[in-house]
């Protein structure tokens, strides 16, 4: 996920990490720095999930984020060049 993403997603994301791992605290989110990779550590660590399946669910959740805001800056994208043209 790109960094200027996760920085401007990184509370929302968080707050579905949250929603999803309620056993792990916003201080252990936040050390993480949106490291997808350490997010999935904790994750497997509190879990006991498989290291493939932690960091597939934690990519799987972090992936809609960037994919929505990929689909937001597109409209906005699309909506200056049709003010533009007109």
């Amino acid at each position: 996920m790109n960094k200027d993403v996760l920085q401007g997603k990184w509370k929302e994301i968080k707050g579905e990490l949250r929603k999803t791992w309620g056993n792990i605290t916003d201080d252990e989110f936040e050390k993480t720095k949106g490291d997808a990779t350490a997010i999935a550590g904790i994750v497997q660590q509190r879990y006991g999930l498989a290291k493939e399946d932690a960091s597939e669910k934690v990519s799987s959740l972090m992936d809609k984020y960037a994919e929505s805001t990929k689909d937001s800056l597109r409209e906005n994208r699309d909506k200056a060049e049709r003010n533009r043209d007109h």
